[in-house]
């Protein structure tokens, strides 16, 4: 398997986990109030979920041919 196929294969995976956090967000926001506090640690984990996988897409980008 290829550098970039290995890497897509990660970003294939991390766009599963952004996903899944952003739902988990989202489900969270409509059970306000109940729960709010966790608002914090689950924006915290979908941040990072999102940030790391627009990391991993830029590097793809970056390694592919002009």
């Amino acid at each position: 398997m290829s550098d970039a196929d290995a890497l897509k294969a990660e970003i294939k995976k991390l766009s599963a986990k952004a996903m899944q956090a952003k739902m988990d967000l989202h489900d969270l926001s409509e059970e306000l109030p109940i729960n709010w506090q966790q608002i914090l640690s689950v924006a915290q984990r979908a941040h990072e979920a999102f940030e790391l996988l627009e990391s991993k897409r830029a590097e793809l980008n970056a390694s592919q041919p002009a």
